[in-house]
């Protein structure tokens, strides 16, 4: 599934607005990416988003 796991982000439904005003359904997308994180004294890949992503390189 795609699915950030550290924060949980994931698929969104809503709606495209043409100019008419009429609405049709479209999915918003979360920009996941694979990253090989620490975890304690091992590296582990996780599929996270990158607003958690950045926030873990900021971090340390």
């Amino acid at each position: 599934m795609a699915k950030c796991e550290n924060c949980g982000k994931a698929l969104t439904f809503g709606h495209n607005r043409s100019f008419s005003k009429r609405a049709t359904q479209r999915t918003f997308r979360p920009n996941l990416q694979k990253a090989a994180v620490w975890d304690g004294k091992r590296k582990v890949t996780k599929v996270l988003c990158t607003k958690c992503l950045r926030t873990a390189v900021k971090s340390g």
